[in-house]
């Protein structure tokens, strides 16, 4: 049988077809193996099939053999992705408001091309992304590749930071003028991407919302404050840093009932310590950095939380409960 002219691409095109249209409920037998390969203008004999067949689970594909003699038909087993971890991944992508609604359909489609097309069919019954809170800005990808290049290449950067007007509108902070900082992390909390710097004007690690920084460029100066950073464990900073609220950190103790244990590992971690507090309750102390977002998560709980110390912070949490309920007390009602 003559050779066609894309002969060398057979492999390729058995390959792409096992990956995408084979999996143990979608056999292929070599017969169709043949009859799609003469789609693409190649011919092919059965025997050339089972060569390369070998050839490709020699190269690591998993393909498995169904059946005995002609009535043999194969498919691909295991993937580098398997669909239970695939539906996970949609699941986040499609859950995280920092990626805006066009980039998380881009994104899916990719994934879905992970997986074989009958399984590709089952990941998008599955998608809900319309009416999801997303963020508005598209450019968070590049911003996150720049940040980064100059972690990488040991640099500076500068920006300018906004935030949103009542109309939507960006509003930029510092009259426009540029921030210069040293960036060293990133980090994702309360569904935000941050960049975590070092602001040589303020000696301080700062925080600053990813999708909030405009005209990213790197600098030609190098990073300072690697010795302020090298002090810092990003997972304490994140875990005692209410929604990336600034505020003093301050050793806080806490009274919860004891039905909350779940949600404050969830938030303060499995290393703090809890002390049992009569038959209902249990005590921790925990270095916090105290913010309006914290004393909201404290209110969250109502009367089953309490903070007890230091008096200080205790105060702080009257003032901001009193500061709530006399915006209620004044409030006129809606027309």
């Amino acid at each position: 049988m003559p050779r066609s002219s894309n002969q060398k691409l057979k492999i390729l095109y058995i390959m792409d077809h096992f990956l995408r249209h084979t999996d143990e409920d979608h056999p292929v037998t070599t017969a169709q193996l043949v009859a799609m390969l003469a789609s693409h203008g190649i011919s092919a004999e059965r025997k050339s099939i089972y060569a390369d067949i070998e050839a490709l689970s020699a190269y690591g594909l998993d393909i498995i053999a169904s059946g005995s003699g002609r009535s043999s038909a194969y498919y691909v087993g295991s993937r580098n992705f398997q669909l239970p971890e695939l539906k996970l991944l949609v699941d986040s992508i499609q859950s995280s408001k920092f990626i805006t609604e066009g980039k998380t359909m881009e994104l899916i489609g990719k994934l879905e091309a992970l997986a074989s097309v009958y399984e590709a069919e089952l990941l998008h019954r599955q998608i809900h992304v319309a009416n999801r809170v997303k963020t508005m800005n598209e450019s968070i990808y590049y911003n996150i590749d720049a940040i980064h290049r100059a972690i990488a290449a040991n640099r500076q950067l500068r920006f300018h930071y906004f935030e949103y007007t009542v109309g939507k509108e960006r509003r930029f902070r510092r009259d426009g003028a540029w921030y210069t900082l040293s960036p060293y992390a990133l980090t994702w909390d309360d569904e935000n991407y941050y960049l975590v710097a070092f602001d040589s004007a303020a000696d301080a690690i700062k925080h600053f919302r990813v999708d909030k920084m405009a005209d990213i460029q790197l600098t030609g100066e190098q990073r300072d404050g690697q010795e302020a950073y090298r002090k810092l464990d990003m997972g304490i900073y994140a875990r005692k840093t209410f929604g990336m609220f600034t505020g003093t950190e301050t050793s806080v103790k806490l009274r919860f009932e004891n039905d909350l244990v779940g949600a404050v590992l969830d938030r303060l971690g499995r290393d703090v310590i809890l002390i049992p507090d009569g038959d209902a309750h249990f005590a921790l102390r925990a270095n916090i950095v105290v913010s309006p977002q914290f004393y909201a998560w404290v209110c969250g709980f109502g009367t089953k939380a309490q903070i007890t110390a230091p008096e200080a912070v205790v105060q702080g949490m009257r003032q901001h409960m009193e500061s709530v309920c006399s915006l209620y007390r004044q409030a006129e009602p809606l027309p």
